[in-house]
This record gives structure tokens, sequence and C-alpha cells, in this order.
């Protein structure tokens, strides 16, 4: 297996007879948007998903309708040569599963036209040798979280059944008794949670095998096929605390209870001897400002850190605007001593080997790329990996078997690094600069989370900025992941200080290391933290010329009560919460909507309707104040969108984002 991408097919360089041309909103719906790498057993194939935009009225001519750009997707298959369709139509096939003996892959589709079930992803199996996919499931709810059993004989997944929750439709009335009741990007939940069940392959019946009290947030396979590991919590208050629990459920018989954690737990790995197993994870003991951790569970249930010498955190949390659909990395023991796992290091991450003992070697790294999400056994490697000027790809054993780069409409610029100093040492960021000598805009972009990165993903926003002519410069500021834990919860507490510290002196560097960088024409925006942040700023300095807060925040207090991870957030972030008499002055001296007063900056607001993480109430606020202060401002809400629209948002919801990002921005600084 490959040790690094250097000489792959990827690097080589974008050749479109289109690059030339101008770079445009609308140049999203050329982009393809590769996810689920599933690597074969014999580890010579790879099967994933490619999603693309099309119109769903192209077929209809004549339509009155208008464009209607909208995702559709099919599952791919490489040998080793380029990826060809092994699905087709107007449906979105996803989640494609081997079985184990590699002859038939299981897949999820929308494209059942069964009575009740219409459009609703169910499960189909496919023979590889030749053959129609066959229908498996006709669940009114659909189907998620497919796995097949080690031994091949059944098709596991989670689905809500027939059961219908119709209250919202027929406009009756809610009573809501317990505190976790909607979610971001799911709406109001239903009243009981989605069951785990069996399908078995041999007989064909379906049966119900868990029904939880509580979610099931995760689960896997034992190696020797006698039941599940799963992840559930033992409240509704524990499960709105973010405090989980791991559970064996087997065959036949009830589950039973293996760990006392107590915390967020997951990506489960049961390890070789069906015994002991991995998860990612934090302890109770510490906050949400904690890096993500490996740590190992023995029969006892008791959990030990197994990477505890190294302090990156595992996943892949470098962000990029390409990654729609599912992104796997479940870490995967490669023999009995070895755990294959993603890590993110600075503004990159890759695939890296943890040992019992607690070494960790590089697999697939390359520290000027991202691997986003990969499949692994003990005959290959199967992944998807970027850089700021190569999309997402799909590499099967070293060899890129897509050729995305190529279908680009345009040439995408590369990045060069900037340094600054802080307390903690050097931080980094990156700007990307327009072609040409002319001096130019600066736009100062801020990530959300906090506790995510920027760095070496390919953002299609970005490189729409500055072939609009735009310098864009972003940075991971304390509380940014990949830098040591002691980087990423620097900013507990203290939202709004250092922070914003480090923000600006990063931009600072970017104006004094690029004289294109024309200081007198700035802009600032971000989504989500970076919103507040963009909020923050502009509340405490007058020296952008314009800003854009997306799904931002604005009232602390307000948002503890109406986001959906409102009752734990300001606890493990700030220290406190709204629901306290004793924290409501610090959170209020910590909201941009007290300084209000002071900002200046014509300010874009965006945000979604249906954006339950940061409630759309937090911009109705700040849109209102800065109308009563007599402040530029203009406030676009999308219906029937959430906190994702920025990334896998309805396309055309996308692309009429970013048309209204150039054209405010345009108007104050072109």
């Amino acid at each position: 297996m490959p040790d690094s991408f250097e000489g792959l097919a990827s690097d080589r360089p974008v050749s479109t007879s289109a690059s030339t041309s101008v770079v445009m909103p609308e140049s999203l719906y050329a982009l393809k948007f590769p996810s689920d790498p599933q690597l074969s057993p014999d580890g010579s194939r790879v099967a994933f998903v490619l999603t693309r935009i099309e119109d769903e009225h192209a077929d209809t001519p004549g339509s009155d309708e208008g464009s209607a750009p909208r995702y559709r997707s099919r599952i791919q298959l490489s040998e080793g040569g380029p990826a060809r369709d092994l699905t087709s139509g107007e449906s979105r096939d996803s989640s494609p599963r081997w079985s184990p003996d590699g002859t038939s892959l299981a897949f999820l589709s929308n494209r059942s036209s069964g009575t009740g079930s219409a459009g609703k992803p169910q499960v189909y199996l496919l023979p590889l040798n030749g053959g129609e996919a066959r229908q498996l499931t006709r669940f009114r709810n659909g189907v998620s979280n497919l796995a097949f059993s080690p031994d091949g004989r059944y098709l596991s997944f989670l689905s809500q059944g027939d059961t219908e929750d119709k209250r919202d439709e027929r406009g009756e009335a809610r009573a809501i008794t317990s505190l976790r009741y909607r979610f971001n990007g799911v709406g109001m939940l239903p009243p009981r949670p989605a069951a785990l069940y069996l399908h078995d392959l041999s007989s064909g019946e379906t049966r119900l095998w868990h029904a939880p009290e509580y979610d099931i947030s995760d689960y896997a396979w034992r190696p020797q096929a006698g039941g599940v590991l799963f992840v559930s919590s033992l409240s509704q208050l524990d499960a709105a605390c973010w405090r989980q629990e791991v559970f064996e459920l087997p065959l036949e018989g009830e589950p039973r209870q293996l760990t006392r954690w107590a915390a967020p737990i997951g990506q489960l790995a049961p390890h070789p001897d069906g015994v002991r197993f991995a998860g990612i994870g934090r302890p109770a003991s510490r906050l949400n400002t904690e890096d993500n951790h490996v740590f190992l569970f023995g029969a006892s249930g008791e959990g030990q850190r197994l990477d505890a010498a190294w302090d990156f955190p595992a996943g892949s949390i470098v962000a990029g605007d390409l990654h729609v659909g599912s992104f796997p990395d479940r870490p995967t023991w490669a023999d009995e001593q070895t755990l294959s796992l993603l890590y993110t290091v600075g503004g990159s991450a890759g695939l890296f080997d943890l040992q019992l003992g607690g070494t960790v070697s590089p697999r697939l790294h390359d520290p000027e790329r991202v691997t986003a999400a990969f499949s692994l056994n003990a005959h290959g490697l199967a992944c998807i990996s970027e850089s700021v000027t190569q999309p997402t790809e799909v590499y099967l054993n070293g060899v890129c078997v897509t050729d995305h780069a190529a279908q680009l409409p345009f040439v995408p610029v590369p990045a060069t690094r900037v340094a600054f100093d802080t307390e903690l040492g050097e931080g980094e960021g990156w700007v990307l600069l327009p072609t040409g000598t002319q001096t130019v805009p600066a736009l100062l972009n801020i990530h959300g989370g906090p506790h995510t990165a920027y760095g070496h993903g390919f953002m299609h926003e970005f490189q729409l900025y500055a072939a609009a002519g735009y310098s864009v410069c972003y940075s991971n500021p304390r509380g940014s992941v990949g830098y040591g834990q002691a980087w990423s919860e620097d900013i507990h507490g203290r939202w709004g200080s250092i922070d914003m510290q480090d923000l600006l002196t990063f931009f600072d560097a970017c104006l004094t290391q690029f004289p294109r960088l024309d200081a007198t024409r700035t802009g600032i925006m971000g989504g989500s933290y970076g919103g507040f942040m963009t909020n923050w700023i502009t509340s405490q300095t007058d020296r952008f010329q314009v800003a854009v807060t997306d799904r931002s925040i604005c009232n602390l207090l307000s948002f503890g009560g109406t986001s959906d991870i409102g009752m734990r957030f300001w606890d493990d972030e700030l220290g406190g919460n709204f629901h306290r008499r004793a924290d409501t002055a610090r959170l209020w001296e910590m909201s941009p909507l007290q300084f209000v007063e002071q900002v200046r900056t014509p300010t874009l607001i965006i945000h979604s309707l249906e954006d339950l993480r940061c409630p759309v109430e937090q911009g109705e606020q700040w849109f209102t104040a800065l109308q009563l202060h007599g402040v530029p401002s203009r406030f676009v809400r999308f219906p029937g969108e959430d906190h994702e629209l920025s990334r896998s948002g309805r396309p055309d919801r996308r692309v009429r984002r970013l048309q209204e990002y150039l054209d405010w921005v345009g108007a104050y600084l072109k």
C-alpha cells in the first residue's frame, strides 16, 4: 500500500478547455462529489458514491417551471482503472457495502415506487456477476446505517419502520416533555428512535432486532458475527448532554451495558479478539474543548487512552466544501496490534497507524493534503484525498481512479502559508491571491466550530472569491484543532478575546507579507462560530469596510435555550449557561448584541430557516438591532435549509448564497 501521494495521478496539472473562464457561483454545478469509498474484501476494487448536480426538468421539454438543479447520486466501481457507473437512473443511491465474499454489493436507494415507501432510501442487493439489483426492504420511513454481518448471513440497518408521524401535516399540536426534541438536519424528532433490524439473506426474512429507548448513534459488528456493539444513552437528559455508553447486543437476547463512560463516544472498532474494542471520544472529566482521542476498552468496560503520547485529534476535521455524502473514518484494525485511523495535523489530515503500545506513525500522510475518508483491510486501501488546488478524488491502492480535477471549469490558485505569533507559539494561516499583479481587496474568512480547522482542503467558495478579484485570508486561531490540546482549549471561557487577537494579528501579517493586499479595502466574514466572531469583531472595531455573517450567534443567552445543543454547549465552552442567574451577566458580556451600538460596518446576514444549531432568531436579532442603529444591512433567509447550507444545501440555494456574498462585498470593495 502507498505511503505517499507523490507522483499519483491527481498531482498532474489541471487540463480543461474552460480553464480560462471566469469563475461564477454557477461553477458549483460542474463539480462532482465523491464519497463513501468502500474497499472490496480482496483489496482489488473500490465502490463509492458519486454525486453530481442535474436539472430535474432537463428531460421535460417546454417545462415552464424553470431550472431545478438537484443532487443525484450513483454507485461507481473501479478495479484499478477509471471508475465506471455501477448503478444509474435519476435516484439517489448511497451506502455501498460489500458482501464478505465480494460477490455482491448492498446499497441504499430512493428509487422505490412501493406503496408508502416511494422516495425513501431502501436496501437493494446487486449481484456483481450479472443481474439487476433486488429490493429487500419497503419501510415507510426508509433505512439508514447499512452493514453486512462478518459471515455474510445478515444485513443490519436502522429504521423508524412503518409508523408515520403526521402530526405536523395534520396541523396538530405537539406536547413536548423531554429536553431533546429536535435536532439540526432532522427537525422534530420522532416519538421513538430508529430501531435496529436484521435481514436474513438466506431466508429473506426481515425482523426487528432491538428497539432502543434512546437513539443509537453508532454500531459495529463483532468480528465473530455473534452480535454488535452499539452506542446509546441511559436517559433523555444524558442524550441531550452528550453522555453516552457502549452496549453489546447478541443475535438472540437482550442488550447489556458495557461501559460507565457518561461522555461522547463513537466510531467503535471491535478488536479481532472479540472482547476488546476501540472508540473515539473524550472522558467525562473533560469538556468540549478536549480533542477527540482513541480509547481501548476491555471486558470490564474500562477505557484507557491509547494515543496518550500523541497530541493531535482523531478524525479528519479540516474544512472542505465538496463533502456531500458520507465520509467514513472509522478506525480499522490492520492487525491485532495496529489500529489505523485518520488524524488532523495542522491544516492536514492523514492516515496513521496506532500501536497497542501507544506509538503513532504515518501510513499515508502528506502535510499539504487532506485525506477525508478511507476504507482499509489486509489487502489494500481506498481513500478520498484533496488539496487546496485538487478537488476530492478517489484512490485505490495509490492509484487515482477518478479525474474530477480535469473537469473543473477553472484553474484553482494555490495558497501561501502565513505565520503569526501568539503566547502559545507560532500560529498559521493561508492566503489565496488572484492571478495578476494589481492591488486587490482582502477578505478575512473565519471558520466555524470553534474546534475545527482550515487548511489544505479544497474550497470552491474561496476559489470563487479569488477568481472575482479578492485575496482570501484564512487561519487557525487558538481554539482550532490540529495544533495540540493546549491550543484547542486556550479559548475556554473567553470567546472574543485571544481568538480575536489571533485573527487580527494574522490579518495584519497578511497585509505586511503581501503588498498587493489593499488595507483600505477589507472585508470580514464567517459562519457559525465564524459568524459569532464576525459580529464580535465588527462590534469592537470599524477597520473592515464590509462584513458577511452567516448562520451566526449574537446573543449567548437566547442561544442557550433555542439551539439543539444549547443545553450543554456553553457549559463546555465558557463554563456557564443561560439557566443559571450567576452566569447570565457573564454570557451577556460576551454577546456581540450588547455592543451592537458600536457597529458601523455594512453587514450582510445569511441564515437558514431550519437551522437548529444556530437558530434563525440569532440572525433576526442582529438584523433588527443593526437596522435600528442605521447600519446598512441586508438579511437573506433560506427556506428548507439548515446549518449545512454552505456545504450540502440544495444546489441552487448554495449558488444564490454565493451570489449574495459577491454582490454585497462588491458593492463596498470594488
